[in-house]
């Protein structure tokens, strides 16, 4: 492995924290100037009087000045210690580790099927180019662009649950699957066969073909390994939008996850939960999206850019 490559990797991996810090110091601004807070969501309900809302805005930490409350905040963070929810008075982590597994399978089963999808209607349209399989990547294309997930979801839930009566609304899985499955295929499908069809213009491919080599097997050991840098690309784009659609998915139907508890958090002003849950999909995502531009690195230090 050269030193190039090491370099490369470690500046993505550098780039990739100083861009969660800086989410982080975002975040937790755009919080702060929104107007209201939870000691006046909790004074409107229970009455309190002036002098009771300042003393739990000093219990609660707010009277401090937003620096000295990001550091306090940070330094726990890393710990592991989000705080307490300020509305139900519960640790945020006990409450985020409880939503974590259900985003993380939602997440896990439309990427795997997602990306199964696009690179196996990739290949079928490479293989075969005059088959019907040109057509259904240009059709997932279109669906992925056109067709935002929000709306087909909720096309879903009307044509599935409420006209053909097929399967419950709340915490359907396999509905909201699909939807984030097909759209990735359709991230993923045009891409990897555009990338395919110009690699088979290269001279080692010409060389096979003179060597009489079929032409499955040049797209599968020859064409196929050398768009694994693309394919990688493409992977960081993916999960990019995959933490979106999980949140909207989650809510449409019901999934008790980190974009239900993210929602809540906010409708019930507790930012301490919305600033957790929100810095913790976006940090994911980013740190993804480095580990993916690492290896991609690794794999082609020639490439200066890999997302």
């Amino acid at each position: 492995m050269s030193r190039t490559a090491i370099f490369g990797a470690l500046a993505v991996l550098g780039r990739s924290v100083l861009l969660v810090i800086g989410i982080t110091i975002i975040v937790f601004i755009l919080l702060r100037i929104v107007p209201g807070d939870i000691v006046e969501l909790l004074a409107s309900e229970g009455g309190f009087s002036t002098g009771q809302m300042e003393q739990l805005r000093q219990e609660l930490g707010l009277d401090r000045s937003w620096p000295e409350q990001l550091l306090i905040w940070s330094v726990n963070a890393l710990c592991g210690d989000f705080g307490v929810s300020l509305r139900f008075q519960r640790p945020i982590s006990e409450m985020i580790w409880s939503a974590m597994p259900a985003t993380l399978q939602l997440g896990a089963l439309s990427f795997v099927i997602g990306m199964s999808l696009g690179i196996s209607t990739a290949l079928a349209a490479a293989i075969w180019p005059r088959s019907p399989w040109r057509a259904v990547v240009e059709a997932l294309n279109v669906w992925s662009v056109a067709l935002p997930t929000f709306c087909v979801g909720f096309a879903f839930i009307l044509i599935f649950v409420l006209w053909l009566r097929w399967m419950p609304l709340l915490g359907n899985l396999w509905l909201p699957v699909l939807v984030l499955g097909i759209d990735i295929a359709g991230q993923i499908a045009k891409p990897l066969l555009e990338d395919i069809e110009e690699a088979r213009q290269s001279a080692y491919v010409r060389t096979a073909q003179a060597k009489g080599v079929s032409h499955r097997v040049i797209i599968l050991r020859h064409v196929l390994p050398n768009a694994l840098p693309s394919l990688l690309a493409l992977t960081g784009l993916v999960l990019g939008g995959l933490a979106g659609g999980t949140v909207t998915m989650e809510v449409l139907f019901g999934h008790n996850g980190l974009g239900r508890l993210t929602l809540d958090s906010v409708l019930g002003r507790d930012y301490t939960v919305t600033q957790a849950t929100v810095i913790i999909i976006a940090a994911t995502v980013v740190l993804a999206n480095g580990l993916v531009a690492m290896i991609g690195k690794l794999l082609d230090p020639g490439r200066e850019k890999m997302v």
